[in-house]
């Protein structure tokens, strides 16, 4: 198994001058334009999520770590109860995917809304805000928590040499099916072999699930 494991050459990453330009003024661009297209979804959403649950809060915000293991705050359509976090650690024995992440497909803790919002991946749309900032891309690795850092091994922290992404290859390659280590190799496969025609793939993959949803609860 062992000469299985993909390692990525840094030295490779930093030398991709035209490709990180590229890529940033697109995501700039097309998040910019998106999030004024998106803007009545925005809406929409936003009214069902304060039916359903008057006395929360639309949006959620929590600190992810980014690229060189940089801490920022990802925003989210709130997609769970308010005190989410909190019920978290009574959860933590009933996790359905091996790895350092937590995913459940019964979450008690999401609400009505949140089921139908996360299944076609919409509770991800203001991770937009998060491009444009620049804390993240429309394309690359899922953004881990801080509590799941903390249990990475020095392999897995390479998905950490890139910025996060909205969408990646995990997102489209079976998302909640796949167990932590596939996604690890998911996305470095991705570091790997990047490319513009890669995300440009990846985003087109990403609006098919959207429309047809995989593995996402």
């Amino acid at each position: 198994m062992e000469n299985k494991r993909i390692h990525i050459d840094e030295q490779y990453l930093n030398h991709q001058y035209a490709y990180r330009t590229v890529k940033r003024i697109f995501d700039i661009v097309a998040a910019a334009i998106a999030l004024v297209i998106l803007s009545p979804i925005f809406l929409i959403i936003a009214i069902c999520i304060k039916v359903d649950d008057p006395h929360g809060p639309v949006f959620y915000s929590q600190v992810r770590v980014g690229k060189d293991e940089r801490h920022f705050r990802m925003f989210k359509f709130r997609s769970m109860v308010t005190n989410a976090d909190e019920l978290l650690a009574k959860l933590k024995s009933k996790n359905e995917v091996g790895g350092a992440m937590f995913k459940m497909k019964n979450d008690p803790r999401i609400t009505r809304v949140g089921r139908v919002i996360r299944k076609y991946s919409l509770d991800e749309l203001p991770q937009l805000v998060n491009v444009v900032g620049g804390s993240m891309s429309i394309v690359g690795p899922r953004p881990p928590l801080v509590s799941e850092v903390a249990e990475y091994t020095a392999y897995d922290k390479q998905r950490l040499m890139v910025k996060p992404g909205a969408t990646g290859m995990w997102q489209v390659g079976g998302r909640n099916d796949v167990d932590f280590d596939e996604m690890v190799k998911l996305d470095l496969t991705y570091i790997q072999k990047r490319s513009v025609w890669l995300d440009l793939k990846i985003m087109f993959e990403t609006v098919k699930v959207m429309i047809k949803p995989n593995g996402a609860y």
